[in-house]
């Protein structure tokens, strides 16, 4: 079982906490054991909390209107994940989340986290810098998707996650390149070969 301490200072690595900060903060949180296949956030739902992965791999992904799956995001160790449109904008969800592989973790509800910012604020721009970085990420993706090709995408998909192909289907892969299955399958042959 993982102590107080480390759940805390590991989900906000780098901040300083006092044991008062640590116990307050921690007692916010929910852990979470799920199974790869679980669903943890449904299309058209309300969405009023955040994930914190401690070990494991999920996935972010949506339908089109044709029924086709589009992969937008993969949180493993250390990542946050929610439908955030959804979160922040108080909309009906668009996205599905679901566990690929085994994984803990971490629930905060909304009024939880909003609690901790006004108490901390240290947590408040630490958590600010993250979505900057994370907004930063997705705005160069959907450059890099508009510009680059699709090995190129792979290439930059496996410096990002390099040790995910071992616990993910090739048709999230494909899907979250925006490319078929086939094409991924050319794209590994030929990186095989050079």
């Amino acid at each position: 079982m993982d102590s107080k301490n480390t759940v805390v200072t590991t989900i906000f690595n780098g901040i300083s906490f006092s044991q008062e900060e640590i116990n307050f903060i921690y007692d916010r949180f929910t852990k979470i054991h799920i199974e790869k296949g679980d669903v943890l956030i449904t299309p058209n739902t309300d969405v009023n909390h955040q994930f914190y992965v401690f070990s494991g791999c999920l996935r972010a992904f949506f339908n089109d209107t044709s029924g086709k799956e589009h992969t937008v995001q993969f949180a493993i160790k250390d990542w946050w994940i929610t439908d955030y449109a959804s979160y922040f904008n108080l909309e009906k969800s668009m996205l599905t989340i679901e566990c690929i592989k085994d994984s803990v973790v971490y629930k905060i509800e909304k009024e939880d986290f909003e609690e901790i910012y006004e108490l901390y604020p240290k947590v408040h721009f630490f958590i600010r810098k993250k979505l900057e970085r994370g907004y930063a990420s997705s705005f160069i993706r959907i450059l890099k998707n508009l510009s680059q090709t699709a090995t190129e995408r792979y290439l930059q998909f496996l410096e990002k996650y390099p040790d995910i192909e071992k616990n993910v289907k090739n048709y999230h892969i494909a899907s979250y390149l925006g490319i078929t299955t086939e094409s991924l399958s050319r794209i590994r042959k030929k990186n095989l070969k050079n």
